[in-house]
């Protein structure tokens, strides 16, 4: 391996400042200005093209689709990011590429791919597995390194120690089969900073862990012979507020419809006049009275706009933030028993909008770290 790029969540500059770490591995990081929104899948497509989120299509870590008149999020598919890669002219040249623990990785023209992909089982619960290209190398996987925690990696049970586990995957299959450059995620920061804050015990534990994880990574280059680029996608903030509910305001002026199935309240799509697409600190308001629904929200308070010229979203979405402190939460309810079934529990699928809360058993928790507006990443540059 000629090159290994990283791309460190939650990986902010003032968090490496704020703990005198600006200097890491051996490594020195610098500010960067981060992508808008600033969240994990806008953060890696723009990455892989160079584009920005209007160009390249990923405008949060979910989309509206017109097409199936609903919101999807976290779906794999590499041909949701639109526009030529960086890499192209280089791999058509003859060199090769790896991309592990990516989104939106399955099927992306590479030569190797490393992605967890559980099969959800009919009866309820998962089979832990991972999806790899070639895919004979998901059985080596499994020998060399046993099943991949998925459970660690989101979730009440998440850990900062999961990234030890993507470092064996990786080191595992590029033995087997080593690629001129690589693209690795590390998710390591992440959750301790969203459930207990960016200045809790527990986020404080996860930049000693991340600490150890880069040291390990930059061994591994040095013996290789290989150049190591780490960067940041987002800063985590703290939330000192609770929550807005803009699908909750949109419901109330009329412009959100739901329908009641079995007493639980599930939202209708296809007349719903405006609907909100929560993700971290944005919401992407979409619909026919689109630009009606986000003066009802600016009106409560609870919003801002962001800065002119941010995004530009390709279909047509008014972007709006929740006040600094605060977050935007998917639900349409406020009385606990209307809530789907869904709402309890981790299912990132079904769930039109993220939730930070499935970090807590039950979703029965208060969140303490966000992100989403524009801020500064940390970077290695290069």
């Amino acid at each position: 391996m000629k090159r290994l790029n990283v791309v460190a969540a939650g990986l902010g500059w003032n968090l490496l400042e704020r703990n005198g770490l600006t200097s890491l591995a051996g490594l020195s990081f610098a500010p960067r200005p981060s992508v808008f929104p600033a969240v994990t899948c806008v953060a890696q497509a723009t990455l892989r093209t160079g584009l920005s989120p209007a160009e390249h299509g990923m405008v949060s870590n979910g989309y509206w689709s017109e097409t199936f008149r609903k919101p999807v999020f976290w779906e794999q598919s590499a041909r949701l990011v639109k526009g030529p890669r960086v890499w192209a002219a280089r791999r058509a040249a003859g060199e090769t590429f790896g991309m592990f623990f990516f989104q939106q990785s399955l099927g992306e023209d590479l030569d190797l791919i490393l992605s967890p992909a559980p099969i959800h089982k009919h009866g309820g619960g998962m089979v832990m597995s991972c999806y790899t290209k070639p895919t004979g190398h998901a059985a080596v996987l499994r020998r060399l390194c046993g099943a991949f925690p998925l459970w660690r990696y989101w979730g009440p049970l998440a850990s900062p120690k999961v990234g030890r586990k993507c470092l064996d995957y990786f080191e595992a299959m590029t033995d087997v089969q080593d690629v001129d450059e690589a693209y690795l995620y590390l998710p390591t920061l992440d959750y301790a900073a969203q459930k207990c804050g960016p200045d809790s015990p527990a986020a404080k534990a996860a930049l000693r862990e991340f600490r150890r994880q880069l040291e390990r990574l930059a061994d591994l280059c040095q013996r290789r012979g290989c150049d190591l680029q780490v960067t940041g996608d987002y800063e985590i903030t703290p939330v000192t507020d609770a929550p807005v509910q803009p699908n909750v305001t949109l419901r109330r002026e009329g412009l959100f419809r739901t329908r009641t199935v079995g007493g639980r309240s599930y939202p209708d799509f296809y007349q719903s006049e405006a609907f909100a697409l929560c993700d971290h600190e944005c919401c992407l308001v979409y619909g026919a009275t689109r630009a009606r629904a986000a003066e009802a929200l600016l009106a409560t308070g609870g919003y801002e706009v962001p800065e002119e010229g941010l995004l530009r979203a390709t279909d047509g979405a008014v972007v709006l933030l929740a006040k600094s402190g605060s977050w935007c939460g998917y639900e349409w309810w406020t009385d606990r028993r209307e809530a789907p079934d869904f709402a309890s529990h981790v299912d990132i699928h079904n769930k039109p909008g993220y939730d930070p809360k499935e970090l807590f058993f039950f979703n029965r928790g208060v969140v303490k770290g966000t992100h989403g507006r524009a801020c500064v990443v940390a970077s290695t540059g290069g």
